[in-house]
Parts: structure tokens; C-alpha cells; sequence
């Protein structure tokens, strides 16, 4: 983060990996093997500004065979083309629907992926009262994420 900048983590939010119910990687039973997973396409959302020039994905598993897309990644995972890694309340009533297939991963541990949250802000102007207190709010959040799985 540049020095002009101030961060403080907030919380983390939950992510599980998933493919379209009839996707190849959804028939696959038990822990998929990560060379498995790159013989098939990942979906990987990109951010395309000037403000990640430089900076690869954390959240990207393999870097063999990736799709950086910009589009709705949900939407192209609904449709079978690729897996990939999604927050679990975007795709929760997927899953319990049967729509997208949640799968497990070798050495990826079930509930483990968690991407961390922060509030970033210039250092010449912190926030306000009003900013102050949603940080505060979101700060909160983290007493909800299990202490093992605190980043």
C-alpha cells in the first residue's frame, strides 16, 4: 500500500470454489487434485484500472489455464464455463439449489478460504465521525469468523 494510504482490516469474508452442477469438475467425488483442476478453465475476476498494474490475483489457485474476466463471473460459472472461486453469499442459494456444485479441493481445507476485508483511506484525511463508525461496524463482523480462521 502506498505510504499516502492508511488500512485497517475489517473482517474476512467467506469464499468456497464451484462449478456448474454439470461441469466436469462436479461429478468429481471426493478432494479434486489441483493437476485435475488445470485441465479445465478457471474463471479469475480481474481488476482492470491502472490500480492493479503489477499485482497478480491472491485469490487465483492455479495460474495454469486462467480466464481473467471482468464480466459477471457468476453468470459464466452458472453456464458451465469454468470454476472458480466466489464469495459464499453470492453463491449460497446456488448450491443449496443445485445450480452450482461446491468442490473440494486437495489441501484446501473446507471453510478455509477467507478474503480479508479492509477500510483504506487517504492518511491526510481520515475519516470522519460517520466514517469512523462504519469502520467500527465492519470491525465487529470479525467476532463472527471462528478464531482459527482469523487472518
Amino acid at each position: 500500500m502506498p505510504p499516502s494510504l492508511t488500512g485497517e482490516r475489517l473482517t474476512g469474508i467467506a469464499f468456497v470454489v464451484v462449478a456448474a452442477r454439470d461441469h466436469p469438475l462436479a461429478s468429481v467425488k471426493g478432494s479434486i487434485a489441483k493437476s485435475e483442476l488445470t485441465k479445465h478453465v478457471q474463471l479469475v475476476l480481474t481488476d482492470r484500472t491502472s490500480l492493479s498494474e503489477g499485482v497478480s490475483s491472491a485469490s487465483c489457485l492455479l495460474k495454469h489455464g486462467d480466464w481473467p474476466i471482468s464480466l459477471p463471473k457468476h453468470a459464466f460459472l452458472l453456464n458451465g464455463l469454468g470454476w472458480g472461486g466466489m464469495p459464499l453469499h453470492t453463491v449460497e442459494r446456488d448450491i443449496s439449489e443445485g445450480r452450482l456444485a461446491e468442490l473440494s479441493i486437495e489441501d484446501v481445507t473446507p471453510g478455509s478460504l477467507i478474503m480479508p476485508m479492509s477500510a483504506v483511506y487517504p492518511t491526510s484525511a481520515p475519516p470522519g465521525p460517520a466514517g469512523r463508525w462504519l469502520i467500527e461496524r465492519f470491525k465487529r463482523c470479525s467476532n463472527q469468523i471462528p478464531a482459527n480462521l482469523q487472518f
